[in-house]
């Protein structure tokens, strides 16, 4: 999976930028925080249900496939407790960002990967979204990774993990469910059918004119992050 970073903002295929975390973040804390640009950098207005460009819909999954783990932050309903993150689009409709605020479940607490009955390690931030672009409706998966190993406390707060388990979807299943657009919607041009949107004019050597623009494999932002972590040792 390739990623689109610019400005440290990272662009899903779809209509939701990443502000925060960076791939490969290593997370811990009271809870997972997760901050999401719903307007394109302000590109994409509070829309009404005719707009051609507009959300339906995000949500919210970790997911492990080395760890056959998959639990819910947000399902996009509204919980009967604090287990999950109500729908994230309502979470301040007011702003351009949307502060996603989920309470690590009980499994995952501890320091690094040390115990048999953890269920800390590698995971993925699974973003669903659907959306209409240029009058055409898509839905498309894109899974951050980052890394359950920083320090979580015990808290009563914390849920189940069980009450939170779904069944973990296939690689394969998720390209199927994947109904991309043809590039990223605020940086490609050629994404459907309107390139208005594209307020960024891209050359060569990886410049936009919104600043800088990298692309990254999995493989090389893995790299990157051992880079930085041996650095910051030394």
């Amino acid at each position: 999976m390739a990623f689109t970073t610019i400005n440290g903002q990272v662009y899903t295929p779809g209509l939701a930028i990443v502000d925060s975390p960076q791939p490969y973040t290593p997370l811990g804390g009271d809870t997972l925080q997760l901050a999401i640009d719903v307007s394109g950098n302000g590109q994409l207005s509070s829309s009404s249900s005719s707009d051609a460009t507009q959300f339906h819909a995000i949500t919210l999954f970790l997911t492990s496939h080395e760890l056959s783990k998959n639990f819910t932050i947000s399902n996009g309903t509204e919980p009967n407790n604090k287990a999950y993150v109500g729908p994230v689009l309502e979470i301040n409709p007011s702003t351009n960002v949307q502060q996603v605020d989920w309470v690590w479940s009980a499994c995952l607490v501890g320091d690094d990967r040390s115990g048999s009955d953890t269920a800390r390690g590698p995971y993925n931030i699974s973003i669903h979204q659907s959306f209409k672009w240029d009058g055409k409706d898509y839905h498309t998966i894109f899974d951050l990774p980052v890394n359950v190993s920083n320090s979580i406390p015990k808290s009563d707060r914390r849920i189940d993990c069980g009450l939170l388990e779904n069944d973990l979807l296939k690689p394969a299943e998720i390209a199927a469910s994947n109904d991309t657009l043809s590039g990223q919607p605020w940086v490609d041009a050629d994404a459907g059918t309107n390139g208005g949107h594209n307020n960024g004019s891209s050359s060569g050597d990886g410049e936009t004119n919104n600043g800088v623009h990298v692309r990254g494999t999995l493989k090389q932002w893995g790299l990157f992050a051992m880079l930085v972590g041996g650095l910051l040792l030394v």
